[in-house]
């Protein structure tokens, strides 16, 4: 039987037009399919970078300092890390485990940073801040942050050439932390006034502890950094204002005058009832300098501070309050206020350009600058004129020696060694100078 020709030609077409729908077909879900792929990828993609994007804006920073240390007898008090245990002349201890987390965003910066050593973990800074969008130069910072007084409280422990800071820093402004709000005023980069910064801030006044009064303390702190233009040579001065007070929980407020005998110095008691619930005036005064010269002979640096004020206490401390409570248990504090003054001086030169330095500091306090060593010893009995004097009244010196050497861009040795001086008196404990020396070996890992 033979097909017809016109049968034939339609069946040809009607297949090319099936083959030609189906190809169509195919190729409509093909490409259906690159589209989905290619969303997929994108969003993947922009999930990635959205990711590198935040990793791009955190920044994940910390060191470790272990070290071992020796002091001169058992259980002294010091300033070199705190005290050392009461059977003990030699310790090993982390000094410090920091890691710090940064999130800086365009005109936004959020900071963490806690320390966690063989004492526990504690929380060292948690604050954020924010730039004014049109000028970018007013800054709103609150939070837990460094109290801005000074040029030491701020320096990192990491960069320090010395293991500690000085006496009079650590006494004053322990932990070097507050709670508080903090205004910063500085001219934008670009500005040709970049160098000049001022500091305004409004805090707790207890340290790193929670608010315990209604009164807030203020600290300003106005300064310049500037360089030169081959930055061979760089220097910075500053000047700082302390203002706050110490709430009294009794109506006893010890002040220094010459006692009854008209030649001994000692403290009497106001025992007003309405001192009670007062604050006592907590005002420090500061200044300090730093220069640094890039020369032949390596980096030399020198630097100062030097404070003076008056600091309510309690009869055995002239420390500011740090974790205080009110009112203290088992029993409240009398007032104890005291004018003092005291500072420090670095001499830090590098060798030779060389990854070694050396470095030769002096820091001295006088906690109660209106009584001396001689003053202190009266030919008329403590039994009959009581001076309230003690160990916090005595004044101390301190010269540091010490080498370090950067053995690699993260790893720094410290060898340092504190002689430590206190003045002779006749105050029960403080008649000779106390063995109180101490050495340190440190090592830091810094990432």
């Amino acid at each position: 039987m033979t097909i017809p020709l016109r049968f034939f030609k339609a069946v040809m077409i009607l297949a090319v037009i099936i083959e030609s729908g189906i190809s169509a077909y195919s190729q409509e879900v093909y490409s259906k399919a690159i589209q989905q792929s290619a969303d997929t990828l994108n969003a993947k993609i922009e999930n990635v970078k959205s990711d590198l994007d935040f990793l791009k804006n955190l920044k994940i920073t910390g060191y470790i300092q272990a070290q071992w240390q020796c002091a001169d007898s058992n259980g002294i008090s010091s300033f070199s890390g705190g005290n050392f245990p009461k059977n003990a002349d030699n310790r090993f201890s982390v000094r410090r485990g920091r890691v710090k987390f940064a999130y800086t965003g365009t005109l936004t910066q959020f900071v963490l940073q806690i320390d966690a050593t063989e004492r526990g973990v504690a929380l060292k800074d948690a604050y954020v801040n924010f730039k004014d969008p049109w000028l970018q130069m007013f800054t709103i910072q609150g939070g837990m942050f460094n109290r801005p007084f000074g040029f030491e409280i701020a320096y990192s422990s990491s960069m320090r050439e010395t293991p500690e800071r000085a006496r009079i820093t650590q006494t004053l402004f322990p932990g070097e932390r507050d709670l508080g709000a903090m205004l910063t005023i500085q001219p934008r980069k670009e500005s040709r006034f970049n160098f000049i910064r001022l500091n305004a801030a409004l805090i707790a006044g207890n340290a790193i502890a929670s608010e315990i009064d209604s009164k807030k303390d203020f600290v300003g702190q106005l300064g310049i950094n500037k360089t030169t233009r081959n930055e061979k040579f760089r220097y910075a001065v500053g000047i700082s204002y302390y203002n706050g007070g110490v709430f009294q929980e009794t109506k006893k407020v010890c002040n220094m005058v010459t006692l009854a005998d008209g030649m001994t110095k000692g403290f009497v008691v106001d025992s007003t009832e309405s001192n009670k619930g007062q604050y006592a005036k907590r005002e420090y005064f500061g200044a300090d300098a730093q220069v640094s010269l890039d020369w032949f002979l390596g980096v030399t640096t020198l630097r100062g501070e030097y404070l003076w004020g008056s600091q309510p206490g309690s009869s055995k401390s002239n420390v500011s309050p740090t974790n205080r409570s009110i009112p203290a248990t088992p029993d409240p504090i009398d007032t104890y206020n005291r004018s003092f003054n005291g500072g420090y001086v670095y001499l830090v030169q590098n060798i030779l350009n060389s990854r070694h330095e050396v470095v030769v500091k002096y820091d001295f306090f006088d906690p109660n600058i209106k009584v001396k060593g001689t003053d202190a010893k009266s030919t008329v009995p403590e039994t009959t004129i009581k001076t309230g004097l003690t160990g916090a009244d005595v004044s101390y010196t301190t010269w540091g020696f010490g080498y370090n050497v950067h053995i690699a861009t993260n790893v720094k040795l410290m060898a340092y060694y504190e002689v430590v001086k206190n003045e002779s008196t006749s105050i029960n404990g403080y008649s000779n100078d106390l063995k109180d020396n101490v050495f340190t070996l440190r090592a830091q890992f810094k990432f």
